[in-house]
Protein backbone atom coordinates (compact mmCIF):
# COMPACT_ATOMS: atom_id res chain seq x y z
CA UNK A 1 0.00 0.00 0.00
CA UNK A 2 1.30 3.46 -0.83
CA UNK A 3 0.59 6.61 1.15
CA UNK A 4 0.26 9.87 -0.74
CA UNK A 5 0.58 12.85 1.60
CA UNK A 6 -1.23 16.14 0.96
CA UNK A 7 0.58 19.49 0.79
CA UNK A 8 0.06 20.13 4.51
CA UNK A 9 1.82 16.88 5.38
CA UNK A 10 0.36 13.74 6.99
CA UNK A 11 -3.27 14.64 6.63
CA UNK A 12 -3.04 18.30 7.57
CA UNK A 13 -4.15 20.94 5.10
CA UNK A 14 -1.63 23.46 3.84
CA UNK A 15 -1.32 26.38 6.27
CA UNK A 16 -2.81 29.56 4.79
CA UNK A 17 -2.15 33.04 6.13
CA UNK A 18 -5.40 33.21 8.10
CA UNK A 19 -4.27 30.20 10.15
CA UNK A 20 -1.08 31.96 11.23
CA UNK A 21 -3.12 35.11 11.90
CA UNK A 22 -5.45 33.22 14.25
CA UNK A 23 -2.58 32.23 16.53
CA UNK A 24 -1.04 35.72 16.30
CA UNK A 25 -4.30 37.12 17.75
CA UNK A 26 -3.79 35.03 20.90
CA UNK A 27 -0.06 35.29 21.69
CA UNK A 28 2.37 38.20 21.62
CA UNK A 29 5.43 36.11 20.71
CA UNK A 30 6.47 34.34 17.52
CA UNK A 31 4.97 30.86 17.05
CA UNK A 32 8.37 29.15 17.44
CA UNK A 33 9.02 30.91 20.74
CA UNK A 34 5.50 30.17 21.97
CA UNK A 35 5.96 26.47 21.12
CA UNK A 36 9.38 26.25 22.80
CA UNK A 37 8.85 28.39 25.90
CA UNK A 38 5.14 28.27 26.73
CA UNK A 39 3.18 25.49 24.99
CA UNK A 40 2.25 23.01 27.72
CA UNK A 41 4.74 24.65 30.12
CA UNK A 42 4.10 28.16 31.40
CA UNK A 43 1.42 30.87 31.17
CA UNK A 44 1.76 33.75 28.73
CA UNK A 45 0.13 37.15 29.22
CA UNK A 46 -0.33 39.17 26.02
CA UNK A 47 -1.57 42.73 26.33
CA UNK A 48 -3.83 44.28 23.71
CA UNK A 49 -1.16 46.68 22.51
CA UNK A 50 1.17 43.71 21.85
CA UNK A 51 -1.35 41.93 19.62
CA UNK A 52 -2.10 42.70 15.95
CA UNK A 53 -5.84 43.40 16.27
CA UNK A 54 -6.09 46.57 18.36
CA UNK A 55 -9.88 46.38 18.12
CA UNK A 56 -9.81 43.36 20.44
CA UNK A 57 -12.10 40.36 20.13
CA UNK A 58 -15.58 41.87 19.72
CA UNK A 59 -15.63 40.65 16.12
CA UNK A 60 -15.66 37.09 17.48
CA UNK A 61 -18.47 37.57 20.02
CA UNK A 62 -19.70 40.90 21.41
CA UNK A 63 -22.05 41.47 24.37
CA UNK A 64 -24.79 42.19 21.82
CA UNK A 65 -24.03 38.85 20.15
CA UNK A 66 -24.33 37.11 23.50
CA UNK A 67 -27.73 38.73 24.04
CA UNK A 68 -28.74 37.54 20.59
CA UNK A 69 -27.84 33.97 21.50
CA UNK A 70 -29.61 34.14 24.83
CA UNK A 71 -32.83 35.63 23.52
CA UNK A 72 -33.45 34.92 19.84
CA UNK A 73 -31.63 31.74 18.77
CA UNK A 74 -33.66 29.06 20.55
CA UNK A 75 -30.66 28.07 22.66
CA UNK A 76 -31.04 24.80 24.53
CA UNK A 77 -29.33 23.11 27.45
CA UNK A 78 -26.44 22.21 27.64
CA UNK A 79 -25.34 25.09 25.39
CA UNK A 80 -25.85 27.33 28.43
CA UNK A 81 -24.60 26.70 31.96
CA UNK A 82 -25.13 29.10 34.84
CA UNK A 83 -22.97 29.26 37.97
CA UNK A 84 -23.61 31.08 41.22
CA UNK A 85 -21.57 31.08 44.42
CA UNK A 86 -19.20 28.52 42.90
CA UNK A 87 -21.97 26.03 42.11
CA UNK A 88 -23.80 25.17 38.91
CA UNK A 89 -27.47 26.19 38.83
CA UNK A 90 -29.76 23.28 37.83
CA UNK A 91 -30.84 23.70 34.20
CA UNK A 92 -34.49 23.36 35.21
CA UNK A 93 -34.26 26.82 36.81
CA UNK A 94 -33.62 28.57 33.49
CA UNK A 95 -35.10 26.29 30.82
CA UNK A 96 -38.61 25.32 29.83
CA UNK A 97 -40.97 24.73 26.93
CA UNK A 98 -40.31 26.30 23.56
CA UNK A 99 -43.90 27.27 22.82
CA UNK A 100 -46.05 26.39 19.84
CA UNK A 101 -44.29 24.31 17.23
CA UNK A 102 -41.32 23.61 19.53
CA UNK A 103 -42.68 21.30 22.18
CA UNK A 104 -39.40 20.76 24.03
CA UNK A 105 -38.59 21.12 27.70
CA UNK A 106 -35.01 22.40 27.67
CA UNK A 107 -35.09 25.69 25.76
CA UNK A 108 -33.36 28.64 27.47
CA UNK A 109 -35.87 31.14 28.89
CA UNK A 110 -34.49 34.67 28.64
CA UNK A 111 -36.51 36.09 31.53
CA UNK A 112 -35.10 33.46 33.91
CA UNK A 113 -31.58 34.08 32.62
CA UNK A 114 -32.09 37.78 33.36
CA UNK A 115 -33.22 37.02 36.91
CA UNK A 116 -30.16 34.88 37.64
CA UNK A 117 -27.65 37.18 35.95
CA UNK A 118 -29.03 40.26 37.71
CA UNK A 119 -28.58 38.44 41.03
CA UNK A 120 -24.87 37.81 40.38
CA UNK A 121 -24.75 34.53 38.45
CA UNK A 122 -22.19 33.86 35.72
CA UNK A 123 -23.48 32.72 32.34
CA UNK A 124 -21.43 30.19 30.38
CA UNK A 125 -22.25 29.90 26.68
CA UNK A 126 -20.87 26.52 25.65
CA UNK A 127 -19.91 25.00 22.33
CA UNK A 128 -19.69 28.30 20.45
CA UNK A 129 -17.29 26.66 17.99
CA UNK A 130 -20.39 24.89 16.69
CA UNK A 131 -23.05 27.62 16.98
CA UNK A 132 -21.61 31.11 16.30
CA UNK A 133 -20.30 31.81 12.73
CA UNK A 134 -17.32 34.00 13.59
CA UNK A 135 -16.11 31.51 16.19
CA UNK A 136 -16.68 28.53 13.91
CA UNK A 137 -14.20 30.04 11.45
CA UNK A 138 -11.74 31.31 14.07
CA UNK A 139 -11.68 27.97 15.90
CA UNK A 140 -11.00 26.06 12.70
CA UNK A 141 -8.09 28.37 11.83
CA UNK A 142 -6.59 28.35 15.34
CA UNK A 143 -7.03 24.58 15.55
CA UNK A 144 -5.07 24.19 12.31
CA UNK A 145 -2.29 26.36 13.78
CA UNK A 146 -1.90 24.32 16.98
CA UNK A 147 -2.75 20.98 15.37
CA UNK A 148 -5.28 20.04 18.06
CA UNK A 149 -9.08 19.97 18.45
CA UNK A 150 -10.55 23.08 20.11
CA UNK A 151 -13.72 24.11 21.91
CA UNK A 152 -14.94 27.62 22.78
CA UNK A 153 -17.00 28.85 25.74
CA UNK A 154 -17.94 32.41 26.67
CA UNK A 155 -18.16 33.61 30.28
CA UNK A 156 -20.42 36.56 31.16
CA UNK A 157 -19.91 37.69 34.75
CA UNK A 158 -21.72 40.59 36.50
CA UNK A 159 -19.64 43.35 38.09
CA UNK A 160 -17.77 42.27 41.22
CA UNK A 161 -18.73 38.62 40.89
CA UNK A 162 -16.79 35.39 40.45
CA UNK A 163 -18.27 32.39 38.70
CA UNK A 164 -16.05 29.57 39.98
CA UNK A 165 -13.65 29.07 42.89
CA UNK A 166 -9.97 28.40 42.26
CA UNK A 167 -9.62 25.29 40.11
CA UNK A 168 -7.63 23.86 37.23
CA UNK A 169 -8.64 22.66 33.78
CA UNK A 170 -7.55 19.39 32.20
CA UNK A 171 -6.96 21.13 28.87
CA UNK A 172 -4.90 24.16 27.83
CA UNK A 173 -6.82 27.41 27.35
CA UNK A 174 -6.48 30.71 25.55
CA UNK A 175 -8.42 33.36 27.48
CA UNK A 176 -9.53 36.27 25.25
CA UNK A 177 -10.95 39.26 27.15
CA UNK A 178 -13.73 40.77 25.05
CA UNK A 179 -15.41 43.34 27.29
CA UNK A 180 -14.97 44.68 30.81
CA UNK A 181 -12.11 43.85 33.15
CA UNK A 182 -11.41 40.68 35.09
CA UNK A 183 -8.90 40.01 37.86
CA UNK A 184 -7.04 36.72 37.42
CA UNK A 185 -4.95 34.94 40.06
CA UNK A 186 -2.79 32.12 38.69
CA UNK A 187 -1.00 29.50 40.82
CA UNK A 188 1.33 26.63 39.83
CA UNK A 189 -0.14 23.16 39.35
CA UNK A 190 -0.74 20.72 42.16
CA UNK A 191 -0.71 18.01 39.47
CA UNK A 192 1.31 18.88 36.36
CA UNK A 193 -0.23 17.83 33.02
CA UNK A 194 -3.46 16.34 34.40
CA UNK A 195 -5.41 13.98 32.18
CA UNK A 196 -9.11 14.56 31.52
CA UNK A 197 -10.07 12.02 34.19
CA UNK A 198 -7.80 13.70 36.78
CA UNK A 199 -10.06 16.63 37.64
CA UNK A 200 -9.36 19.13 40.36
CA UNK A 201 -12.23 17.90 42.54
CA UNK A 202 -10.15 14.93 43.63
CA UNK A 203 -7.47 17.33 44.92
CA UNK A 204 -9.67 20.06 46.34
CA UNK A 205 -7.67 20.38 49.58
CA UNK A 206 -4.35 20.75 47.71
CA UNK A 207 -5.93 23.27 45.35
CA UNK A 208 -7.31 25.35 48.25
CA UNK A 209 -4.00 25.28 50.12
CA UNK A 210 -2.02 26.33 47.05
CA UNK A 211 -4.53 29.08 46.26
CA UNK A 212 -3.86 30.58 49.72
CA UNK A 213 -0.18 31.01 48.83
CA UNK A 214 1.50 33.61 46.62
CA UNK A 215 0.26 33.78 43.04
CA UNK A 216 2.56 33.09 40.11
CA UNK A 217 0.61 35.67 38.13
CA UNK A 218 -1.77 38.31 39.50
CA UNK A 219 -3.21 40.42 36.68
CA UNK A 220 -6.28 42.28 35.50
CA UNK A 221 -7.26 41.56 31.91
CA UNK A 222 -8.84 44.39 29.95
CA UNK A 223 -10.51 44.41 26.53
CA UNK A 224 -8.21 42.91 23.90
CA UNK A 225 -5.86 41.22 26.38
CA UNK A 226 -5.12 37.50 26.05
CA UNK A 227 -3.82 34.86 28.46
CA UNK A 228 -2.54 31.37 27.69
CA UNK A 229 -2.75 28.79 30.50
CA UNK A 230 -1.39 25.24 30.22
CA UNK A 231 -3.55 22.50 31.69
CA UNK A 232 -3.19 22.07 35.41
CA UNK A 233 -2.43 25.69 36.31
CA UNK A 234 -4.75 26.89 39.08
CA UNK A 235 -6.82 29.97 38.39
CA UNK A 236 -9.70 32.10 39.58
CA UNK A 237 -11.20 35.20 37.98
CA UNK A 238 -13.39 38.01 39.30
CA UNK A 239 -15.14 40.73 37.30
CA UNK A 240 -14.16 44.24 38.33
CA UNK A 241 -16.14 47.52 38.30
CA UNK A 242 -18.33 46.44 35.36
CA UNK A 243 -19.62 43.24 33.83
CA UNK A 244 -17.09 41.05 32.01
CA UNK A 245 -17.21 38.94 28.87
CA UNK A 246 -14.33 36.67 27.95
CA UNK A 247 -13.86 33.73 25.62
CA UNK A 248 -12.08 30.57 26.72
CA UNK A 249 -10.65 28.52 23.87
CA UNK A 250 -9.97 25.04 25.21
CA UNK A 251 -7.29 22.92 23.55
CA UNK A 252 -8.23 19.23 23.75
CA UNK A 253 -4.64 18.12 23.23
CA UNK A 254 -3.67 14.55 22.58
CA UNK A 255 -1.10 13.28 25.09
CA UNK A 256 1.43 10.51 25.37
CA UNK A 257 -1.10 8.74 27.56
CA UNK A 258 -3.44 8.82 24.57
CA UNK A 259 -0.79 6.84 22.72
CA UNK A 260 -0.56 4.42 25.66
CA UNK A 261 -4.33 3.88 25.48
CA UNK A 262 -4.15 3.14 21.76
CA UNK A 263 -1.14 0.85 22.20
CA UNK A 264 -3.01 -1.13 24.84
CA UNK A 265 -6.06 -1.36 22.58
CA UNK A 266 -3.85 -2.76 19.82
CA UNK A 267 -2.21 -5.16 22.29
CA UNK A 268 -5.41 -7.19 22.23
CA UNK A 269 -4.00 -8.70 19.02
CA UNK A 270 -1.33 -10.54 21.05
CA UNK A 271 -2.45 -14.01 22.14
CA UNK A 272 -0.10 -14.07 25.15
CA UNK A 273 -1.84 -10.97 26.49
CA UNK A 274 -5.28 -12.52 25.95
CA UNK A 275 -4.40 -15.65 27.95
CA UNK A 276 -6.65 -16.62 30.87
CA UNK A 277 -5.18 -16.54 34.37
CA UNK A 278 -4.50 -20.03 35.83
CA UNK A 279 -7.47 -21.93 37.19
CA UNK A 280 -8.24 -21.03 40.79
CA UNK A 281 -5.91 -18.00 40.96
CA UNK A 282 -6.59 -15.91 44.06
CA UNK A 283 -6.47 -12.43 42.54
CA UNK A 284 -6.41 -10.85 46.02
CA UNK A 285 -3.11 -12.58 46.88
CA UNK A 286 -0.02 -10.62 45.72
CA UNK A 287 2.13 -13.78 45.85
CA UNK A 288 -0.28 -15.60 43.53
CA UNK A 289 -0.44 -12.67 41.14
CA UNK A 290 3.33 -12.00 41.03
CA UNK A 291 4.36 -14.70 38.49
CA UNK A 292 1.41 -13.82 36.24
CA UNK A 293 2.25 -10.13 36.45
CA UNK A 294 5.88 -10.85 35.56
CA UNK A 295 4.89 -12.89 32.51
CA UNK A 296 2.31 -10.29 31.46
CA UNK A 297 4.84 -7.44 31.69
CA UNK A 298 7.31 -9.50 29.65
CA UNK A 299 4.69 -10.25 27.00
CA UNK A 300 3.64 -6.60 26.88
CA UNK A 301 7.24 -5.44 26.53
CA UNK A 302 7.81 -7.89 23.69
CA UNK A 303 4.67 -6.71 21.94
CA UNK A 304 5.46 -3.01 22.41
CA UNK A 305 8.87 -3.50 20.78
CA UNK A 306 7.02 -4.74 17.68
CA UNK A 307 4.33 -2.04 17.73
CA UNK A 308 3.53 -0.67 14.28
CA UNK A 309 3.66 3.16 14.13
CA UNK A 310 1.25 3.11 11.19
CA UNK A 311 -1.37 1.24 13.23
CA UNK A 312 -0.99 3.67 16.13
CA UNK A 313 -1.21 6.65 13.77
CA UNK A 314 -4.42 5.26 12.28
CA UNK A 315 -6.04 4.99 15.71
CA UNK A 316 -4.88 8.46 16.73
CA UNK A 317 -6.28 9.86 13.48
CA UNK A 318 -9.61 8.15 14.13
CA UNK A 319 -9.71 9.84 17.53
CA UNK A 320 -8.44 13.30 16.56
CA UNK A 321 -9.88 14.06 13.13
CA UNK A 322 -13.60 13.75 14.02
CA UNK A 323 -13.03 16.16 16.95
CA UNK A 324 -12.15 19.06 14.62
CA UNK A 325 -14.74 19.49 11.89
CA UNK A 326 -13.87 21.20 8.60
CA UNK A 327 -15.64 24.38 7.50
CA UNK A 328 -19.44 24.25 7.28
CA UNK A 329 -20.95 23.73 3.85
CA UNK A 330 -24.17 25.25 2.50
CA UNK A 331 -26.33 22.28 1.47
CA UNK A 332 -28.65 24.29 -0.79
CA UNK A 333 -25.83 26.15 -2.54
CA UNK A 334 -23.86 22.91 -2.85
CA UNK A 335 -26.82 21.18 -4.47
CA UNK A 336 -27.24 24.10 -6.89
CA UNK A 337 -23.54 23.87 -7.79
CA UNK A 338 -24.00 20.18 -8.52
CA UNK A 339 -26.87 20.93 -10.89
CA UNK A 340 -24.90 23.65 -12.71
CA UNK A 341 -21.55 21.83 -12.87
CA UNK A 342 -19.70 21.95 -16.19
CA UNK A 343 -16.12 21.85 -17.46
CA UNK A 344 -15.62 25.57 -16.78
CA UNK A 345 -16.65 25.32 -13.11
CA UNK A 346 -13.87 26.08 -10.66
CA UNK A 347 -13.76 24.02 -7.47
CA UNK A 348 -11.75 24.25 -4.23
CA UNK A 349 -11.10 21.88 -1.33
CA UNK A 350 -13.41 22.32 1.64
CA UNK A 351 -11.47 24.57 4.07
CA UNK A 352 -10.00 22.74 7.04
CA UNK A 353 -10.64 19.29 5.56
CA UNK A 354 -8.06 16.73 6.60
CA UNK A 355 -7.42 13.92 4.16
CA UNK A 356 -5.05 11.17 3.24
CA UNK A 357 -4.63 9.22 0.01
CA UNK A 358 -3.63 5.58 0.04
CA UNK A 359 -3.21 3.45 -3.06
CA UNK A 360 -3.60 -0.28 -3.47
CA UNK A 361 -3.46 -1.87 -6.91
CA UNK A 362 -6.01 -0.33 -9.23
CA UNK A 363 -7.82 1.61 -6.50
CA UNK A 364 -7.07 4.75 -4.50
CA UNK A 365 -8.67 5.52 -1.14
CA UNK A 366 -9.39 9.07 0.02
CA UNK A 367 -9.48 8.89 3.83
CA UNK A 368 -11.51 11.65 5.49
CA UNK A 369 -12.47 12.48 9.07
CA UNK A 370 -15.69 10.45 8.93
CA UNK A 371 -15.45 8.07 5.97
CA UNK A 372 -13.27 6.65 3.20
CA UNK A 373 -14.02 7.17 -0.50
CA UNK A 374 -12.62 4.54 -2.89
CA UNK A 375 -11.96 5.50 -6.52
CA UNK A 376 -10.07 4.13 -9.53
CA UNK A 377 -6.31 4.70 -9.30
CA UNK A 378 -6.51 6.81 -12.47
CA UNK A 379 -8.20 9.51 -10.36
CA UNK A 380 -5.10 10.08 -8.20
CA UNK A 381 -3.56 12.91 -10.32
CA UNK A 382 -6.92 14.72 -10.43
CA UNK A 383 -7.39 14.28 -6.69
CA UNK A 384 -3.96 15.83 -6.08
CA UNK A 385 -4.87 18.75 -8.29
CA UNK A 386 -8.24 19.30 -6.62
CA UNK A 387 -7.10 18.94 -3.01
CA UNK A 388 -3.70 20.58 -3.31
CA UNK A 389 -4.65 23.92 -4.88
CA UNK A 390 -6.76 26.94 -4.04
CA UNK A 391 -9.03 26.30 -7.01
CA UNK A 392 -9.04 24.22 -10.18
CA UNK A 393 -11.12 24.32 -13.35
CA UNK A 394 -12.87 20.98 -13.81
CA UNK A 395 -11.88 20.80 -17.48
CA UNK A 396 -8.19 21.07 -16.51
CA UNK A 397 -8.09 18.03 -14.24
CA UNK A 398 -5.13 15.80 -15.19
CA UNK A 399 -5.00 12.04 -15.65
CA UNK A 400 -8.56 11.47 -16.89
CA UNK A 401 -9.58 10.62 -20.42
CA UNK A 402 -12.22 13.26 -21.13
CA UNK A 403 -14.58 15.83 -19.61
CA UNK A 404 -17.17 13.15 -18.91
CA UNK A 405 -14.77 11.44 -16.48
CA UNK A 406 -13.70 14.79 -15.03
CA UNK A 407 -17.31 15.81 -14.39
CA UNK A 408 -18.12 12.42 -12.86
CA UNK A 409 -15.27 12.77 -10.34
CA UNK A 410 -16.04 16.42 -9.58
CA UNK A 411 -19.71 15.64 -9.09
CA UNK A 412 -18.88 12.80 -6.68
CA UNK A 413 -16.57 14.98 -4.58
CA UNK A 414 -19.06 17.85 -4.48
CA UNK A 415 -21.79 15.48 -3.31
CA UNK A 416 -19.45 14.03 -0.68
CA UNK A 417 -18.68 17.58 0.58
CA UNK A 418 -14.99 17.18 -0.17
CA UNK A 419 -15.04 20.11 -2.60
CA UNK A 420 -16.91 23.42 -2.66
CA UNK A 421 -17.50 25.94 -5.43
CA UNK A 422 -14.48 28.24 -5.68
Amino acid sequence: MTHIDPPGGHGRPAVPSEVAAALARCVSVEPAKFAAAHWGRTPLLSRADELPNRAGFTDLLSPADADELLSRRGLRSPFLRIAKDGQLVPAARFTGGGGAGAEIADQVLDERVLELYASGATLVLQGLHRTWPALIDFTRELGAAVGQPLQVNAYLTPAGNQGFATHYDTHDVFVLQVDGRKHWRIHPPVLPDPLEKQTWGGRADEVAATADGPAALDVVLGPGDALYLPRGWLHSAQAQESSSLHLTVGVRALTRYTMVEELLALAAEDQRLRATLPFGTDVSDPDAIEPELTETVEALRDWLLRADPAAVATRLRQRAWPAARPAPIRPLAQAAALAALDADTRLAPRPGLRWRLTGRGDRVALVLFDRTITLPASCAPALHALLGANSVRVGDLPGLDDDTDRLTLARRLLREAVLVPA
